[in-house]
């Protein structure tokens, strides 16, 4: 029964030792003497603007939570497409049916005012 699992454990085990492996070499091989230059915060090239701890507005989360709901369900789109002809008609209903859910849902959000970024 376990002869199964022995192809995850393997992997799970290799990728410990490469990760092991890796953190050491860089904890021993890396440099060690740290000045003022390597101790400033590095924001792309640019010069740091504001504390490194400035609060992002609402409405970042909100569009960004928005996004992940609305990419999740396009997900859903996918299999259906795959399996469209042997579903018929009632695949075809079920779909306009989540579909105009989905458009309901974004023009409530929109209404509300939700994706507007000012």
């Amino acid at each position: 029964m376990l002869d199964q699992y022995l192809g995850v454990v393997l992997t799970f085990g290799f990728a410990a030792i490469i990760v092991g492996v890796m953190c050491s070499a860089s904890m021993l091989l890396g440099p060690h003497h740290m000045d003022a230059v390597k101790e400033q915060v590095f924001e792309c090239g640019n010069p740091p603007t504001g504390p490194a701890r400035g609060r992002f507005s609402v409405r970042f989360y909100l569009v960004a939570i928005l996004f992940i709901v609305f990419d999740v369900e396009v997900v859903f789109m996918y299999p259906w497409a795959i399996v469209f002809r042997r579903l018929g008609v009632p695949g075809l209903i079920e779909m306009t049916l989540f579909i105009a859910v989905l458009a309901g849902g974004l023009g409530y959000v929109w209404k509300k005012g939700a994706l507007a970024w000012d």
